[in-house]
C-alpha cells in the first residue's frame, strides 16, 4: 500500500471513532500504532493529558522544528454519510483534525526513511485544542523543557479557499477568544407575588444585547471585537415561580491579547452594574481561553518559500481568521519564531464545525509535501 493510501485509510479509521478534547486516549493510541515503524528516535505520550511527541534526531547539530497537529473531536452530531462516518453518537471530526493528524503521520513515515541530516524534528500531536486547554497543558508539562523547539509550524484546512491553495502572512493569523459565564443570583417569590422576589429578569435582559454592543465585529483590524452571546437561562420551567437566578454565556473575541483584556473588563464593568442596579449578587468564571496566533515573519518567509519550491500555488486576499486556535501559546515557546499555515478545503467545501463537514482527503499530499520541504530547507 502506498503512503497515500495508507495515510487515507487511517484519516478514516480515526474520523469512525472521534473524541472530544481531555478524552483522547484511543486516539493517540492510534497514533502510536500507525507510526511505531517509522522507529521515532523518542516518544513522549501523555504530554499535557493524552498528547505525543514524536523525536527524529540528525547526526549534526541543528535547530529543533516542531510540527504540531490536534487530537481531538467535536461534540457534534455528524449529519454527512461518508462511508467513514463517525461511529460515535453527538461526536465528530467536524474540524478536520483528522485529516491533520494523517498528514503528520505521513512526516512520520518519511522521516523514518530518511532522519534529518541535522537537529531534531518534533512531530506534536496535542489534546484538547478545541477548548483552548491543550497548549498551554503541554507547556506546562516539564517534559517540554526537553524540546524546547526553535521553529514551530502548524496548518488547518479552511473551507472558502481554493482546493489545495496556501495562505500564510506575518502577523495575526488567529483571534484570542474567551468565554464568559456570568452567574446572576436574587430571591425566588411565588409568581402571585413578584414583588417579594429579587428576580434577574430586568438585568438578563439588558446584558443580552448590552454586552453583544460591546463588540459588534467588523473588519479584523487591531480594535477589532466581537461578542457573541451564546447561551443564557433562567428561573425554573414553571409557572408558579418568580425567577431568582439568571446565568449568560458569552464568547468574547478580540485580535490581540492586550485587546482581549481591555474587553474582559468591560464585560465584567458592564455585568457587574446591572447586578448591582437589580440588587442581585454576580459571579463569574474564564472558559475556553485562546490566545491570539501571531505568525513571526521569519517563519512565514520560510513556510513560503518551502510552499512555493513544493509547486503549491499561494493564495492572497485573506486576513486572520476570526475563528480561535491555540497554536499561538506554542508558536510564542518557539525560540525563533512560528506560523500557521491555512489550507483551502475549497470554496463551497461546508464549513468547519458544520456538521456535515468532512475533510478533503486530496489535502494529505500537499500537507505531507509542504511541511516536509520546510524540515528539509531548515534539518536537511
Amino acid at each position: 500500500m502506498s503512503d497515500l493510501a495508507a495515510l487515507t485509510a487511517f484519516r478514516h479509521a480515526l474520523h469512525r471513532a472521534p473524541e472530544v478534547s481531555r478524552h483522547e486516549a484511543e486516539t493517540a493510541r492510534a497514533v502510536l500504532a500507525f507510526t511505531a515503524d517509522s522507529a521515532p528516535d523518542r516518544v513522549l505520550t501523555g504530554l499535557g493529558g493524552h498528547g505525543v511527541a514524536l523525536e527524529f534526531q540528525g547526526a549534526a547539530d541543528g535547530p529543533t522544528v516542531l510540527i504540531r497537529c490536534e487530537l481531538d473531536a467535536l461534540p457534534i452530531e455528524e449529519t454527512g454519510r461518508p462511508d467513514w462516518a463517525s461511529g460515535i453518537p453527538g461526536k465528530g471530526h467536524l474540524c478536520g483534525h483528522d485529516g491533520h493528524m494523517a498528514i503528520v503521520a505521513g512526516l512520520a513515515l518519511a522521516l523514518g526513511r530518511d532522519r534529518p541530516a541535522r537537529g531534531r524534528v518534533v512531530l506534536l500531536f496535542q489534546p484538547a485544542e478545541e477548548d483552548g486547554s491543550g497548549a498551554a497543558a503541554v507547556l506546562a508539562d516539564p517534559r517540554f523543557a526537553e524540546i524546547a523547539p526553535d521553529w514551530a509550524f502548524a496548518l488547518h484546512n479552511l473551507p472558502g479557499l481554493p482546493l489545495g491553495a496556501f495562505v500564510v502572512e506575518p502577523g495575526p493569523a488567529n483571534c484570542a477568544s474567551v468565554g464568559l459565564r456570568l452567574v446572576l443570583n436574587g430571591r425566588t417569590s411565588h409568581a402571585a407575588e413578584p414583588d417579594k422576589a429579587v428576580s434577574p429578569a430586568l438585568a438578563l435582559s439588558r446584558l443580552i444585547p448590552g454586552l453583544a454592543a460591546l463588540g459588534q465585529g467588523g473588519a479584523l483590524t487591531p480594535d477589532f471585537r466581537l461578542v457573541t452571546v451564546t447561551h443564557a437561562t433562567m428561573g425554573e420551567p414553571a409557572f408558579g415561580i418568580t425567577p431568582g437566578r439568571a446565568e449568560i454565556w458569552a464568547t468574547l473575541r478580540t485580535l490581540t491579547d492586550d485587546g482581549m483584556q481591555a474587553l474582559k473588563e468591560a464585560a465584567l464593568h458592564l455585568a457587574g452594574a446591572e447586578a448591582r442596579a437589580g440588587g442581585l449578587t454576580l459571579t463569574h468564571d474564564w472558559h475556553d481561553d485562546f490566545a491570539a496566533s501571531t505568525n513571526a515573519s521569519e517563519a512565514v518567509t520560510r513556510f513560503r518559500a518551502a510552499i512555493t519550491a513544493s509547486g503549491i500555488p499561494l493564495a492572497n486576499g485573506f486576513g486572520p481568521m476570526r475563528a480561535s486556535e491555540d497554536f499561538g501559546r506554542l508558536s510564542s515557546a518557539a525560540r525563533l519564531g512560528g506560523a500557521m499555515a491555512f489550507l483551502g478545503s475549497g470554496e463551497t467545501h461546508p464549513p468547519l464545525h458544520a456538521p456535515d463537514y468532512d475533510f478533503p482527503d486530496s489535502l494529505i499530499a500537499p500537507g505531507v509535501t509542504a511541511f516536509l520541504r520546510v524540515i528539509r530547507d531548515l534539518c536537511g
